[in-house]
C-alpha cells in the first residue's frame, strides 16, 4: 500500500499546486478528501484520521504558497498593504483554531468540511458574489476578517483561497489582484495551521509514528514535491485561461470531494 499511497501523494500535491496558482483557492479542498481515503485505505488511526488530514494539507499549503506567491508577485497580482493588514488576525484565528481542532471529533470535523466544501462548490459554480461594498476596511475590519478566515480555514485545511478571494472581490479588489493576494495570504494561514496542528498532536497517543504531531510527514514530502512543480504552471495559466468555465469544473470537483468525505460518514 505504501507504493501506492505515494503514487496518490504524487498525484494529489500536482493537482493541488496547479489549483493553487490558476484560482487562488482550492489546494487544501482538494487535499483534505483526498487524504482522508488515502489515509483510511492505509490502516492510520481512524480517530486521527481526519485531524493528520487537515494539519498534513495546512503544512503542505506553506511550500505551495510560497510558490505561488511569487509567480503573483512577479506578475504584479499581490497587494501587499492588504496582506499587511490581515496577516494579524488571520494568524490569531488559524492558530486558535487549529489548537482548538484536536479536541473536536473526526465526525465533527468531517461534516465541517462537507458543508462547507458544499457551499464553496455552489457559490463557484454560480459564481455568486457579494454586492461590492466600496472599499477595504481598517485594521479592526480587517483584523476581524483575518480573523474568521484564519480560524474557518483550520478546521477545513485550506490556504484562505475561497474566502479570502470573495472577500477581497467584495472590497472592489480586481479579480486578479484578488487571487493573487489570496496567494500571499494563504502563507500566514499555513503557518500558524501547520505550528498549531504539530502542537496540538504532540505527545498524543496513537499517532502514526511517521507523524510530527498532526502532520504526516510521507504524505506531506510526496504533496510538496509536486505542488511546488505545479503552481507556478496555475498561476501562469491564470493570466491567459478562461477563469469562469475553469470555475464551474472546479465547483464539480469540490461537490465531488465533499461526496467522497461523506461517504466516509456512513
Amino acid at each position: 500500500m505504501m507504493m501506492t499511497a505515494w503514487g496518490w501523494y504524487l498525484a494529489i500535491g500536482a493537482v493541488a499546486g496547479v489549483l493553487a496558482g490558476l484560482l487562488g483557492v482550492g489546494g487544501g479542498l482538494v487535499i483534505v478528501p483526498a487524504l482522508v481515503f488515502v489515509f483510511h485505505q492505509q490502516g492510520l488511526p481512524a480517530d486521527w484520521v481526519p485531524h493528520l488530514a487537515l494539519g498534513t494539507s495546512l503544512a503542505s499549503i506553506v511550500f505551495t504558497s510560497l510558490s505561488s506567491c511569487r509567480a503573483h508577485h512577479r506578475a504584479q497580482n499581490v497587494d501587499w498593504g492588504v496582506v499587511r493588514h490581515i496577516s494579524p488576525g488571520i494568524v490569531l484565528g488559524t492558530l486558535c483554531g487549529s489548537l482548538l481542532a484536536a479536541q473536536l471529533s473526526p465526525v465533527f470535523l468531517k461534516v465541517f468540511f462537507v458543508v462547507f466544501a458544499t457551499l464553496v462548490s455552489i457559490q463557484m459554480g454560480f459564481g455568486l458574489r457579494p454586492p461590492a461594498r466600496g472599499a477595504l476596511p481598517g485594521w479592526p475590519g480587517m483584523g476581524l476578517a483575518g480573523g474568521v478566515i484564519g480560524a474557518v480555514s483550520s478546521w477545513v485545511g485550506i490556504g484562505g483561497g475561497s474566502l479570502s478571494v470573495p472577500f477581497l472581490s467584495w472590497c472592489q479588489v480586481p479579480l486578479k489582484r484578488a487571487i493573487g493576494t489570496s496567494s500571499a495570504i494563504g502563507l500566514p494561514i499555513a503557518l500558524a495551521g501547520a505550528v498549531g496542528y504539530v502542537l496540538a498532536g504532540w505527545g498524543k497517543p496513537g499517532l502514526p509514528a511517521s507523524s510530527l504531531g498532526l502532520v504526516y510527514l510521507p504524505a506531506l514530502a510526496g504533496i510538496v514535491l509536486t505542488s511546488v512543480l505545479c503552481a507556478p504552471l496555475g498561476a501562469y495559466w491564470a493570466l491567459k485561461a478562461p477563469v469562469a468555465a475553469l470555475k464551474r469544473g472546479f465547483a464539480l470537483l469540490l461537490l465531488l470531494g465533499a461526496i467522497k468525505m461523506a461517504n466516509s460518514l456512513l
